[in-house]
């Protein structure tokens, strides 16, 4: 089966009834988790992006306390699993804001997590690589919001 380019699928869900665009949605979200949570974002959460956040950072700062510190094969793994969460709920929000306060909250508790970050250089370097794209998505904001996350930034350090 040929997959439809997203403008073919525009112009087709643009000659649908809302009934029929309520079961399309409703079929999709039966088929992945990601689709569900995207629907329950987008229409509940969308309106209220600082309950989303909050929400997404306990979400972190659990999976940092449920951290396997037996070896750090296992602590490279539960990070590496962190950022993918986190990076599938920024792709949802789609907001640059939002963006930079989830990874900033993950450096920050990457900072204080148990192990500590000092052993390994691959979780100094996945702490670097976090750093390095917060720091290339701040020209994009207000400058009064750039000055608040790079004064963030700088207190990681």
């Amino acid at each position: 089966m040929k997959t439809a380019t997203v403008r073919e699928l525009k112009l087709e869900l643009a000659e649908k009834s809302p009934k029929e665009l309520i079961e399309i949605c409703l079929t999709l979200s039966k088929f992945k988790k990601e689709n569900k949570e995207l629907l329950t974002y987008l229409l509940y959460e969308k309106d209220n992006e600082e309950t989303y956040i909050k929400d997404i950072k306990a979400e972190v700062e659990e999976m940092f306390l449920d951290l396997n510190t037996k070896s750090l094969y296992y602590v490279k793994k539960s990070i590496r699993k962190i950022i993918r969460t986190i990076k599938k709920y920024i792709r949802y929000s789609k907001q640059k804001e939002t963006e930079i306060e989830l990874l900033l909250h993950f450096c920050q508790q990457m900072k204080t997590m148990p192990y500590g970050m000092q052993k390994s250089k691959v979780l100094i370097g996945i702490f670097e690589k976090q750093i390095d794209f917060i720091e290339k998505k701040l020209p994009a904001l207000h400058e009064d919001l750039q000055y608040d996350f790079e004064v963030a930034i700088r207190a990681l350090y």
